[in-house]
């Protein structure tokens, strides 16, 4: 068990590092263009491509890191009324419906990208495709931060509230 917890430490860690690189580049792009096109008066053809391709891989690669933390956005009225295993059940449900669609997704992903592995993308002058890759990379993470979540929940005891 200590090595799956070191793996899975390791790989959102690397994640993270990667989201807040091309997080950085996007700003240090856009910032680049503002100042090429006003400054210098010479439009850059290239930071604007690169800023909204580094934002997309960033959006991908954080959606997993929002699945791993447990941060997606949640209606917790049902986990207020349920208790004991009806909650349990509950949270089977939510993840058997997250799974299915994030693979749903990562499988359009991997479509979308078959599609256009021969369009370039003009500024870049590379293709396309390793944009659109971030979709199923992106979902495949998210299934694995998702079911890390779940495993993480299945070791908590339930503590037992009512007041004697």
């Amino acid at each position: 068990m200590k090595l799956i917890s070191l793996l899975d430490r390791s790989l959102f860690r690397v994640v993270s590092v990667i989201c807040q690189l091309l997080l950085f580049s996007a700003v240090a792009a856009g910032f680049y263009q503002v100042i090429a096109r006003f400054v210098l008066l010479s439009p850059s053809d290239w930071s604007e491509a690169w800023t909204r391709s580094s934002l997309i891989w960033t959006v991908m690669l954080g959606l997993c890191l929002a699945f791993r933390q447990g941060a997606m956005l949640s209606v917790e009225m049902l986990h207020g009324l349920l208790k004991g295993r009806a909650k349990r059940w509950l949270e089977h449900l939510i993840l058997l419906i997250c799974v299915s669609f994030l693979g749903f997704m990562a499988w359009v992903g991997a479509q979308m990208t078959w599609r256009v592995r021969f369009q370039t993308l003009a500024s870049l002058d590379f293709s396309i495709s390793w944009i659109y890759v971030a979709i199923p990379v992106g979902m495949g993470l998210a299934i694995v931060g998702a079911l890390a979540r779940w495993a993480e929940l299945a070791d908590v005891v339930p503590v037992d509230d009512t007041v004697i």
